[in-house]
């Protein structure tokens, strides 16, 4: 399927030639047209002596009309060619008076002629004879003075503010001399190097060889493993709660990862290199989440962890029940309903993977029971929202009944109450550093959470459910130091190789260990510290942050904000149309965020960080 044409297929003057439709040939128009173009001298019996003048295409698509002498006037004639056969069509006015049409054929290619009969208001019998007198006298054009056109702006990635002129690129690196956190066995190491190649940590110890590495001296610096939150709602597009109904299994946070947030970028300047993005916490059984990497500037897809266990959120206490959810009456709205809606979901899911094992494809396929049952059988992982003791107990029931494992419970701020349950029970907890007060069931919150939970044997983290707070998730990490005197090397664990451990990925991150991923910080002081700064953050080897590099992005912003402006301002000069401009905040999502409805869950009590 193709066409052949005379020039560019856009440009009006082209010709199309010959149509070809699965192989075969249609000729629209003969390839060796004749070009008709040009002045001949016209004679048709009845009317006299004219000229006329062919223009436009080569095969003709304009022409005119022009008698000399007493009678003389000029007219604007259609002009159709179909092959040889041509057909004229113009009114002289007078001499005669009507519509005249002169239908024939090209005699003669060089030079050109025509012959035809002569038709005059719808009456024949007359012949008419045209012979090339010249060319067509070309009129010199004008030439329009071209606007100023306003430059534009360059690429970057991603397309939005603070992305990169020039996609940073994977390396070898050796960071030399530096205080080094190993998260291993190892300790903290001083004066000591950690080699980056191929995206992977390849050595660490002192006096490593470079080799074709590039050397950053990191003398007077600390070098730690990326910071991974465990809880965070960044990254989303839409809202990132389903509270139309209790249970929102099937939903999945991976279909509206937002790549073009900025508090990715913020967030690598925190040190941050891996983020569990999860549903909020609107139902008793919430959506699938999502485990990204910080890989500022890479689509949704490329963001995605990749080989991680699947975890889905669940949620327990104030907002599932809607307590300040205003008129709502989707149940349930008690905390007894609560467990009702997790004994009644588990037993439909045990219902639904029997029916499966026994009628196969005859049974209707059901999302929703499918993320269920993927947790019966340990292939999903649930993380848990949760604040009240007896609401965990009842839920640490719930799960023994009914035959499935809690992975995490998360903010569990009264998890010292029942941390000795939580360990028999294999459960982490990830917990807030120093929040209480801000509603109800928060009320018996202490500081010292983290300090029991760590003490008794759980496996425990602190994390942001906040983009604000997950920018300094390395000071909260200091908290732990502050309230509990828990070590330092410990502490930060808290916000690197703990999470990793609840996430189950700490095969690969959370340390630094020869052969896991090099997600790596250098940071400017010990990074427990509340004057630390993250200089350099590496994901996978790539350094996606650089504190140098990005007081020139923000510089290359004021510039680009300045020639949006002054474009915007000339072409209101040229006369253009304005507008009023229009306020479009990204929202900051934390647990309770219902998008479209501010207020139904950020609501007085709730804790909201906008």
């Amino acid at each position: 399927n193709f066409l052949i044409t005379s020039e560019n297929l856009f440009k009006s003057s082209n010709i199309i030639f010959e149509n070809w439709v699965m192989g075969k040939r249609y000729v629209v128009n003969k390839m060796d047209i004749t070009d008709l173009r040009g002045v001949y001298n016209l004679n048709a019996d009845g009317i006299g002596s004219m000229l006329l003048r062919i223009t436009g295409t080569a095969g003709g698509s304009a022409a005119s009309i022009e008698r000399l002498g007493a009678d003389s006037v000029k007219v604007t004639a259609t002009f159709t060619r179909t092959g040889d056969w041509v057909n004229i069509n113009f009114n002289l006015k007078k001499n005669p008076v009507g519509d005249v049409r002169l239908s024939g054929y090209l005699t003669a290619s060089n030079p050109v002629a025509f012959s035809g009969d002569v038709v005059v208001n719808s009456i024949g019998g007359g012949r008419w004879t045209a012979t090339f007198k010249e060319a067509n006298k070309e009129t010199p054009k004008r030439e329009e003075p071209k606007p100023s056109v306003a430059g534009l702006g360059g690429l970057i990635y991603p397309f939005v503010a603070f992305g990169n002129a020039i996609a940073p690129v994977q390396e070898a690196v050796l960071l030399k001399n530096a205080t080094v956190w190993t998260n291993e066995k190892d300790g903290i190491l001083k004066n000591a190097d950690v080699l980056l190649e191929n995206g992977k940590i390849k050595a660490v110890g002192k006096g490593l060889n470079a080799g074709n590495a590039r050397v950053i001296d990191a003398t007077g610096k600390h070098v730690t493993p990326g910071i991974i939150d465990e809880h965070t709602h960044i990254a989303g597009s839409g809202g990132i709660n389903e509270g139309a109904q209790a249970v929102s299994a099937e939903v999945r946070i991976a279909d509206i990862i937002n790549s073009e947030d900025v508090n990715i970028y913020r967030q690598l300047a925190g040190g941050v290199t891996t983020t569990h993005v999860l549903h909020g916490s609107a139902n008793p059984i919430g959506g699938q989440s999502q485990l990204i990497k910080t890989r500022w500037g890479k689509g949704p897809e490329e963001l995605k962890f990749g080989g991680n266990d699947g975890f889905i959120k669940f949620a327990l206490g104030e907002n599932v029940k809607q307590s300040n959810f205003g008129d709502g009456s989707r149940f349930p709205v008690t905390r007894m309903g609560v467990e009702q809606v997790f004994v009644d979901a588990f037993t439909r899911a045990k219902e639904y993977e029997k029916a499966l094992a026994v009628k196969g494809n005859n049974v209707r396929r059901d999302l929703e029971l499918d993320a269920i049952v993927e947790i019966l059988n340990n292939k999903r992982f649930i993380t848990c929202h949760s604040y009240v003791q007896s609401e965990i107990n009842m839920f640490i029931h719930v799960a023994d009944s009914l035959g499935f494992k809690i992975n995490t419970f998360t903010h569990i701020l009264e998890g010292y109450k029942v941390a000795d349950k939580m360990k028999a029970h294999g459960i982490a907890g990830s917990t807030f550093a120093d929040w209480w007060a801000y509603k109800m069931e928060v009320q018996d919150a202490i500081p010292y959470n983290g300090k029991i939970m760590h003490n008794i044997g759980v496996v425990t983290a602190y994390n942001s459910d906040d983009a604000e707070m997950a920018r300094r998730l390395n000071q909260e990490a200091g908290k732990a130091v502050l309230y509990g005197k828990v070590s330092e090397e410990e502490a930060f664990k808290f916000v690197t190789l703990n999470p990793a451990k609840m996430l189950h990925i700490d095969e690969r991150v959370g340390s630094l260990k020869p052969g896991k991923d090099a997600d790596v910080v250098i940071w400017s002081a010990n990074p427990l510290s509340i004057y630390a700064k993250a200089e350099r953050t590496f994901v996978d080897g790539i350094p996606y942050w650089d504190i140098d590099k990005d007081v020139n992005i923000q510089a290359s912003q004021k510039a680009e904000r300045a020639r949006i402006i002054q474009k915007m301002l000339d072409n209101k000069n040229r006369g253009a149309r304005t507008q009023r401009p229009t306020v479009d905040a990204p929202r900051l999502y934390n647990c309770e965020s219902l998008e479209g409805d501010a207020e139904a869950l950020e609501m007085e009590g709730g804790h909201n960080h906008e």
